[in-house]
């Protein structure tokens, strides 16, 4: 693979996965199954069928967690140690075929640096607006949050893979309306807390 889809690749999976890690290993691992891609050297463990056993699997539980209230932000809490690290050699893993003037050891950390940012931002964001929506009696918004989110994950994943221009600016988009979102968020659920510290 040429740099940009290497880099694209590593991008995608980071950001991927801080929304739904199983989703964006699946996808990334059924992509080089089937020959419609082929994913850089660390990453191709991706497409052994264990691995997309245990994937789909798991991402048939967060399937039906996601769509809990309440059980959703229990679930996006315990990923916060899994889908950010995770997001992270991922991205490290995408760009070890890069033949650039840094050395792999800087290329490594950089890309750990730079997926787990990304990873972060969107398991954050993602955590946030979910536990925001757990506030309202309905389960609807829960549930349509959840299948935008798989949307998302597929959607982004294929644009990393097919159309990597496409994806960094829908990513930059991405990143620009969480900067905006996440103070709002944040005061959000300040002010849920207050109202709960205060009913107790």
């Amino acid at each position: 693979m040429d740099p940009i889809s290497l880099m694209t690749i590593g991008l995608g999976a980071a950001w991927a996965s801080g929304l739904n890690l199983y989703a964006t290993v699946f996808i990334l691992g059924a992509l080089q199954y089937f020959g419609f891609v082929e994913l850089p050297a660390d990453l191709q463990v991706l497409a052994e069928p264990a691995v997309l056993f245990v994937a789909g699997f798991l991402y048939c539980v967060e399937f039906v967690v996601d769509k809990v209230p309440g059980l959703d932000s229990i679930w996006d809490v315990i990923h916060t140690f899994i889908r950010i690290p995770a997001g992270a050699l991922m991205a490290a893993g995408a760009v070890g075929g890069l033949a650039a003037g840094l050395s792999p050891e800087m290329l490594t950390i950089a890309a750990l640096v730079t997926g787990g940012a990304l990873s972060g931002v969107s398991h954050i964001t993602k955590t946030g607006v979910r536990a925001m929506a757990n506030t309202s009696p309905e389960p609807i918004s829960n549930w349509l949050l959840s299948v935008l989110e798989d949307f998302l994950v597929l959607v982004g994943t294929l644009m990393a893979a097919f159309k990597p221009v496409v994806f960094i600016v829908l990513l930059c988009v991405f990143v620009l309306l969480a900067i905006w979102l996440l103070p709002k968020v944040g005061r959000g659920l300040q002010s849920i807390y207050r109202r709960f510290r205060g009913a107790k």
